[in-house]
């Protein structure tokens, strides 16, 4: 129905979010950043920050309304967190169904999973699916192993470094793979790896 008008459409939807957002509206703008994907659902930008603004304002936005944090306390401070994280990540569940190939949403998920629900098992998927994905950054690696060591899974975490080091460019900043092969020593003295089984790169 809307054809080319779609995008016009759902940016001045999304503008007009950003009024009730101003006037600190939760519902309102809850139902607006709905109707932004519906209207048009191909942006993954709608979708990240959508999540985020679900994630995060929202749950300060409630935590302001019963009377700010330090009144309800750190435990129902996390509940809010958690309430609104897994909000967002059902949202974000919807965006990959659009996008499955998205590492950027993937790393969104994680990143939600990690900060507001303090998930770290959902947060190691969420990174490794990310790494997964076409042109996925390099850093989502990278974190799904620090997820791995941090959930005490150092074996595992050190193998997948092992197997990541070898096919990290190394002129490449971003692929760090000095930062990797120094991980992979950590790790290897923490397990106590024998001398004739620690890692040794070909080049």
């Amino acid at each position: 129905l809307l054809g080319g008008f779609r995008a016009l459409v759902a940016d001045a939807t999304w503008l007009r979010m950003y009024t009730v957002w101003e006037q600190r509206d939760l519902p309102g703008v809850q139902t607006l950043l709905q109707l932004v994907t519906t209207i048009d659902p191909r942006p993954v930008y709608f979708w990240i920050n959508g999540a985020r603004i679900v994630a995060h304002d929202f749950a300060a936005w409630r935590a302001e309304a019963a009377g700010g944090y330090e009144k309800i306390g750190p435990d129902a401070e996390q509940r809010i967190d958690r309430e609104q994280g897994r909000m967002a990540v059902r949202q974000l569940e919807a965006a990959l169904a659009q996008h499955p190939a998205s590492a950027d949403l993937w790393i969104e998920r994680a990143n939600i999973e990690l900060r507001r629900i303090r998930d770290l098992e959902a947060a190691a998927e969420s990174y490794r699916k990310a790494w997964e994905q076409p042109n996925a950054p390099y850093y989502a690696a990278r974190l799904h192993a620090e997820m791995l060591r941090r959930l005490g899974r150092k074996q595992e975490a050190l193998a997948f470094l092992v197997k990541l080091h070898p096919i990290l460019p190394p002129h490449d900043e971003g692929a760090a793979r000095d930062l990797v092969l120094d991980r992979i020593r950590e790790l290897e003295r923490e397990l106590s790896v024998p001398t004739a089984r620690v890692y040794r790169p070909t080049s």
